[in-house]
């Protein structure tokens, strides 16, 4: 397995994709999920140019945190599902967090980030399939939840993530493009939205994402 390959590939995928929808590949950044991969893997990636890592594992994504922390310029983005207990760490060693969907999460993540660090970025993760077993915020709930996002201090609103359900029509997407676009007008701050994975990242690119979540596609099948 070669990631620096498996790197390229996916970029002009990226390419590709926009191509088709007449938008620059510069407007969708590759966010490499490495979790379940070990810190090896993710220094190899790095080696061959790629900076913005996602993990889904609290503790196993701190571990790796620590053994890299000599690369200044890494940046971690926490995109699991994020319980209570789990929010002080994410606070401390994440850059940004894409699965906020409920305020009490906002408050602990804000409280517990320390003033001396730059605010956390926050994408909330909308449960756009409106699926039972899938976290995310219902369309009813995101208003509110946005404007609370918007008025912690220590917290950074940068926009919306969703994970569609398998084979999820390009309506889906759209759907979520509206409300990125609707949000953006009220918030100066919103501009990502974080949409797409391995099997869909050509309608994900085609409605408008701006970051695209790749892991089996650059680092192999999960252990």
């Amino acid at each position: 397995m070669n990631i620096k390959d498996n790197l390229s590939q996916i970029h002009q995928q990226i390419s590709q994709a926009c191509k088709q929808t007449n938008r620059s590949p510069e407007q969708v950044k590759l966010l490499a999920v490495s979790k379940t991969k070990p810190s090896e893997l993710v220094m190899q990636a790095y080696q061959a140019g790629q900076r913005h890592f996602g993990e889904n594992y609290v503790q196993e994504a701190v571990d790796k945190v620590a053994q890299l922390s000599h690369l200044s310029d890494i940046c971690w983005h926490f995109i699991g599902p994020i319980q209570s207990n789990k929010t002080k760490l994410i606070a401390e060693n994440f850059s940004w967090v894409h699965s906020v969907d409920r305020i009490k999460i906002a408050t602990r993540l804000n409280d517990q980030r320390s003033s001396q660090d730059t605010p956390l970025n926050i994408c909330l993760q909308v449960n756009i399939s409106e699926e039972e077993a899938k976290s995310g915020v219902n369309l009813s709930e995101l208003p509110q939840l946005a404007q609370y996002v918007s008025n912690c201090e220590h917290l950074k609103l940068r926009g919306l993530m969703a994970i569609p359900q398998k084979n999820a029509p390009i309506s889906v997407f759209n759907q979520m493009n509206q409300l990125f676009t609707d949000l953006k007008k009220q918030y100066s701050t919103i501009d990502t939205l974080s949409m797409g994975m391995s099997n869909d990242l050509e309608p994900a690119i085609a409605a408008g994402s701006t970051m695209v979540r790749i892991g089996t596609a650059i680092f192999g099948q999960r252990s």
